[in-house]
């Protein structure tokens, strides 16, 4: 990780981190590592963006330096991550960009990168692309003939990518209800035309008029509250939520009770194990991922891989040992058959399938993996380097060390620094909430006393 790309590209407060200038920066560094990378004078870089207010100040930005740098533009306006790379394959382009910050708010904003397979830009052209900036980005720039032009996309696009979606099931969900909450996101501009191809699937459509500050606000994966209202209120066999750029899914029951990664995961998981499709009988998680997960897949007969935290961290793993499926608890979930990264909207339908193949309600399909309580506090931290002192401290190290001999077994703990944001996180699951939470409050005091 260096100093401006994070775990997932570039993020921050737009006009208070991250601004026009650094997005101008960024576009002529992308054009001029990606023309080198590929061996080309004339990069095609594809762009899509979600629905937040500071998302076109940022396009504007990126598009003008990535031009002045010689690189032709694929204009994709408002799709999902996952479509940015989809597109990106699916049209040739040399790389892809996306702007979003994903699930967080809508003050918030990012840049990430993804390379001509689709894949997020590997740690040595995000270097590559780094250096330039902090060199002060003294590259010549095009005239004449050489500038780079812009390529409106239209709606073929958006269509192409939903076929991609629809092509990865075989069931016509004929007699289910769903109810789908857009997070005011990018699926807004995805998911009312995705449904509409399943005429025998009855299928409302929730939070999807984005006006540029309402993205995740009170709706979407991050607040399941008013989804879980209009399943128990409707009737509906399953709620699906994506969040703000549609590469996480999570869903609520018809209880109104909510599934976690962890869950969809296993429901997927034990469907292509029984298809013989679960190549080494094995899924990825990650450390973050719930003791029920660990105890699933071992009464199932998987082995269950689990790496850092961070989608990117699953994906590495699943392609160097050729695994099939590895996803985040908090709704990442990677289907490496269909997609080169998470997809909220593919995750959502191949859950969808699992569950109208097996004749059962969610609530029953999901009860074998038992989620133990798990209890997350989000402490604020001022620096990158402060949060390396706090993790380094003796004095922390120690107190997760006595909690975990108090649990003896029964539990774990997980302190870890975000990677997108300045926090430091506390973790812990114990066989009770109560315990739970007391001891991620004794070690979040002894994380504020640092």
């Amino acid at each position: 990780m260096g100093k401006l790309f994070g775990t997932d590209g570039i993020r921050g407060v737009v006009n208070a981190g991250l601004d026009a200038t650094l997005a101008y920066q960024v576009g002529l560094a992308a054009a001029v590592v990606m023309a080198e990378e590929k061996g080309t004078d004339r990069p095609r870089i594809a762009i899509g963006k979600d629905t937040r207010i500071s998302s076109d100040l940022l396009e504007s930005a990126l598009v003008a330096r990535l031009c002045s740098a010689g690189a032709d533009v694929l204009h994709l306006v408002i799709v999902p991550t996952p479509a940015v790379a989809f597109l990106t394959v699916d049209s040739g382009a040399d790389a892809g960009i996306v702007i979003s910050a994903s699930h967080n708010p809508f003050e918030h904003n990012g840049i990430k990168i993804f390379n001509s397979q689709g894949y997020k830009l590997r740690d040595a052209l995000e270097n590559k692309i780094e250096d330039i900036i902090l060199s002060g980005c003294n590259v010549p720039l095009k005239t004449h003939g050489d500038l780079g032009r812009v390529v409106h996309m239209d709606e073929e696009v958006v269509r192409r990518y939903i076929d991609h979606l629809v092509s990865t099931v075989d069931a016509d969900f004929d007699g289910m209800r769903v109810v789908v909450d857009c997070a005011n996101g990018a699926s807004s501009a995805t998911a009312p035309g995705l449904f509409a191809r399943f005429p025998k699937l009855h299928a409302d459509i929730i939070h999807a008029r984005p006006d540029g500050v309402n993205i995740n606000n009170g709706c979407g994966s991050t607040h399941l509250e008013d989804l879980k209202a209009h399943v128990k209120a409707g009737g509906y066999d399953l709620g699906l939520a994506y969040d703000g750029d549609a590469d996480r899914f999570l869903a609520v029951d018809e209880n109104g009770e909510d599934i976690d990664g962890d869950q969809i995961m296993a429901a997927c998981a034990r469907m292509l194990k029984a298809e013989g499709a679960l190549n080494g009988n094995a899924m990825v998680g990650t450390v973050m991922s719930n003791m029920g997960l660990h105890i699933f897949a071992r009464e199932n007969g998987m082995e269950l891989f689990c790496t850092p935290v961070g989608d990117r961290n699953v994906l590495e793993k699943m392609l160097e040992c050729d695994y099939v499926i590895g996803g985040e608890q908090s709704g990442h979930t990677i289907f490496r058959r269909y997609a080169t990264t998470g997809d909220g909207e593919l995750t959502s339908l191949q859950f969808l399938q699992v569950l109208f193949r097996s004749g059962k309600k969610a609530s029953e399909l999901v009860a074998d993996c038992k989620r133990y309580p798990q209890v997350l506090i989000n402490l604020p931290v001022a620096s990158k380097e402060k949060k390396e002192e706090i993790m380094a401290a003796q004095a922390l190290k120690d107190a997760i060390a006595a909690k975990e001999a108090e649990m003896n077994g029964s539990g774990r703990v997980l302190v870890r620094p975000s990677g997108t944001e300045a926090l430091l996180r506390v973790m812990v699951e114990a066989q009770t909430h109560e315990a739970a939470r007391r001891y991620a409050e004794e070690l979040a005091d002894v994380i504020k006393n640092l």
